[in-house]
């Protein structure tokens, strides 16, 4: 099993039709939990890997968690910033334990920001603490 950082930029993405912010993604996890996302390369996810949420604003923080349910899968190679997509299934209790604590950009230990990104060992205890795993 990996970790990954997902990074989702509120005033970019949207989430059917909503902005991606922390509130919204809490709200689906509890509703709508099964979801899939953009990826602009496979990363070698595999199910049982899962996906911290990283929102970009206001905070700079890790306030949502999903388990990877599926393998990455080609949709449009000639898009290379969308070219996959995942299957994931937001997890509500750990989300909701990230949202009222969430981890902070520093906590993380990441340097330059990409889309996705493994999450590092020493960020990776403090994630599963905050969300109770």
């Amino acid at each position: 099993m990996q970790d990954w950082i997902y990074i989702l930029n509120p005033n970019k993405d949207t989430l059917d039709g909503e902005p991606s912010d922390k509130d919204t993604v809490r709200r689906l996890a509890h509703k709508d939990p099964d979801r899939d996302f953009w990826l602009s390369r496979r990363n070698h996810m595999n199910p049982g890997d899962r996906l911290w949420f990283f929102f970009t604003s206001p905070e700079s923080e890790v306030a949502a968690v999903a388990d990877v349910i599926g393998e990455p899968y080609e949709v449009d190679p000639a898009d290379p910033e969308f070219a996959y997509r995942v299957d994931v299934a937001l997890l509500p209790g750990p989300t909701d334990a990230l949202h009222g604590h969430p981890v902070s950009r520093d906590e993380l230990e990441l340097g330059q920001v990409r889309s996705v990104q493994k999450v590092k060992p020493g960020a990776l205890k403090i994630l599963l603490a905050r969300a109770g795993l």
